[in-house]
């Protein structure tokens, strides 16, 4: 396997990005994962999506902090600061699992809140599944855990450019996906981790890895982590946003088939986009400190 490592001084001057990077070996030390984090208690573990990285996250961290939370942001393998395998044959959603599960462990997180969006939540909802007794609830955003049952003609849409253009354009499809205006600064910090095309193998793989058919990889692995999701009585909250086609709707089938989503006050996110992060992180994080508060 090649790895490719972004060079450092692409994250130099990133508009209110100021954090020391972490770095945890996996896979026998082969891969590098990076994170950031900041405050100090149990911790809230938020997981980005398709393409981003924690920079979606940097307002959160210091309202988190501020908030007595211990906050803490990795990227995926293949983003952000993390290593990035040259080949997409490199990537599985089984291989996301463990490289994250192998991360999760040796941090020895508990008493864990999670807030999962889009791939976040595929990943996310799998660490749930593998360690129940580490979390205390969980938050999900724009997300699922698909078990090939199909997909919507947005997402169908989004498959196709991902798959077929030749130049993945990371930062306008941030942009693409929130609902204010990005700087361009902020578009530019989502393109930073990938100095040319041959970085972007996860990013370009990740759209075909979704369970959606009965033939993809990971269906089995899915269902199994339903069944454990369907005895999950821990506080468990929907806070999908208003403007997102690709998820629109996928908070009904955690609402009702999660023992934990009863009798929370789930929201709605208004004005949120696919990326509502990006949109609304002050609400957000307001929201999170409250759950926590009211659930513990």
């Amino acid at each position: 396997m090649k790895i490719l490592r972004t060079p450092d001084d692409r994250f130099a001057g990133l508009p209110d990005y100021d954090f020391a990077p972490h770095y945890t070996g996996v896979a026998e030390g082969a891969l590098r994962i990076h994170h950031i984090e900041a405050g100090t208690g149990a911790p809230v573990l938020l997981m980005h999506g398709e393409p981003s990285w924690c920079f979606l996250y940097r307002k959160f961290l210091p309202a988190l902090a501020a908030k007595g939370h211990r906050a803490i942001a990795p990227d995926l393998v293949g983003f952000g600061r993390s290593d990035k395998p040259s080949e997409q044959s490199d990537y599985t959603y089984e291989r996301h699992v463990a490289w994250m599960s192998e991360w999760h462990l040796k941090h020895d997180l508990k008493d864990i809140t999670l807030f999962c969006q889009d791939w976040g939540g595929l990943i996310g909802l799998r660490l749930v599944a593998a360690f129940p007794e580490r979390f205390a609830r969980v938050v999900v955003a724009n997300t699922g855990l698909p078990t090939g049952s199909g997909l919507t003609p947005a997402f169908q849409a989004w498959l196709n450019f991902s798959q077929n253009t030749p130049v993945l354009p990371v930062g306008q499809i941030l942009q693409g996906g929130t609902v204010r205006e990005l700087s361009a600064a902020e578009v530019a910090a989502y393109d930073a981790p990938y100095p040319d095309e041959s970085y972007k193998a996860g990013a370009r793989r990740f759209p075909a890895l979704v369970p959606t058919t009965p033939e993809h990889g990971s269906v089995a692995e899915n269902i199994a982590a339903w069944q454990v999701l369907e005895k999950f009585d821990k506080p468990f909250l929907t806070a999908f946003s208003d403007s997102d086609p690709v998820t629109k709707g996928g908070e009904r089938v955690f609402q009702t088939r999660v023992p934990g989503t009863k009798n929370q006050k789930h929201v709605t996110i208004a004005g949120g986009g696919h990326f509502l992060q990006e949109d609304k992180p002050d609400e957000i994080a307001t929201l999170l400190d409250s759950f926590i508060r009211e659930t513990r």
